[in-house]
């Protein structure tokens, strides 16, 4: 990874969620860090960015995670890990302020796993693509939810609506 705990905190080395290469095309969720260090209730709030790589096509765009509990969060991606590990595809991310971020574990017309990226809350556009992964990609991605879920924990306690409080 190449960043170490104090750099990650004091320099804000960005981490991977989610980074899905095949040389040609990429894919990647990179978190920078915490939206508002200190700050209850959005001390747990991380920004993070979409990054798409091809020799057709570049883009970035900015979005908001949270460990859990919100259509898009850590736990979800989790899930969706899961889903896919059975051969499922999934939808990550799909509301009105993301861009949905689908899933293939098998695209039959590439023959490879494949991702689709639909920013229709900006910007209208939809990136597809094709990628071919090597076995155990999945949990590959698994060790690098576990690596952001490491650096930034979740340390804030949701007590009642609208109360937040530290964890011990």
């Amino acid at each position: 990874m190449g960043c170490d705990r104090w750099r990650v905190r004091s320099r804000g080395c960005a981490v991977d969620l989610i980074h899905l290469s095949d040389g040609d095309n990429s894919f990647r969720v990179r978190v920078p860090g915490r939206r508002m260090p200190g700050v209850l209730p959005l001390h747990d709030l991380l920004d993070a960015e979409v990054l798409i790589e091809s020799g057709f096509v570049n883009g970035r765009r900015d979005l908001s995670l949270f460990p859990h509990d919100f259509p898009h969060d850590l736990d979800g991606w989790s899930h969706a890990l899961d889903a896919l590990a059975t051969g499922r595809d999934v939808c990550w991310m799909d509301d009105d302020r993301s861009p949905a971020i689908r899933l293939q574990s098998f695209d039959e017309e590439h023959e490879t796993p494949a991702v689709h990226v639909e920013d229709v809350s900006r910007s209208s556009i939809s990136v597809f693509l094709p990628l071919a992964l090597e076995d155990g990609w999945i949990d590959d991605r698994r060790k690098l939810l576990q690596t952001v879920r490491r650096e930034w924990p979740s340390e804030v306690l949701q007590t009642s609506p609208g109360t937040y409080e530290w964890r011990h």
